[in-house]
């Protein structure tokens, strides 16, 4: 696990919100990513970390194909064997957390299961990504993706 990430499982929501209102949106991320589940401000972060990144999700595999990498789609790694589905669109547009830009992961028009879910990222330093994931307007869950490399 990269040592950034490693460090907001022990901060608070607070902590994580102060990191994400200070940072832009960045690149999208293009290709692989592996996912941290960021439960903050509990003793147990750690530990639902690692059981949410073995047997629940992994991260997501963003494919961007509008010009100049502005928008694109992705698909959410699910179950210890990183099967791909749910999908979303993906694209910059306002935060509703700050009303800055930020990039956006909507669920609405592609998954009859997520469809209530938003989820939203920036880029906290090159690779690494601090997200918010909202149900409907509430805010539910804080996680991490960091860009694969080769």
């Amino acid at each position: 696990m990269n040592d950034t990430v490693n460090s907001w499982l022990s901060k608070t929501r607070e902590e994580l919100d102060e990191i994400y209102l200070n940072a832009t949106p960045g690149q999208i991320p293009d290709g692989d990513t592996q996912g941290t589940a960021i439960l903050a401000g509990s003793m147990f972060a750690k530990l639902v970390a690692f059981f949410a990144g073995v047997y629940a999700w992994q991260g997501k595999r963003f494919d961007l194909f509008c010009p100049g990498g502005q928008a694109g789609v992705l698909v959410n790694k699910i179950t210890a064997f990183s099967l791909t589905f749910i999908v979303a669109k993906v694209y910059i547009d306002k935060s509703w957390l700050d009303q800055k830009d930020t990039i956006v992961i909507d669920y609405a028009k592609t998954s009859f299961f997520a469809k209530a879910i938003r989820d939203e990222i920036r880029e906290i330093e090159p690779g690494v990504y601090l997200g918010k994931v909202w149900w409907g307007k509430k805010r539910i869950l804080d996680f991490a993706l960091t860009r694969k490399t080769s």
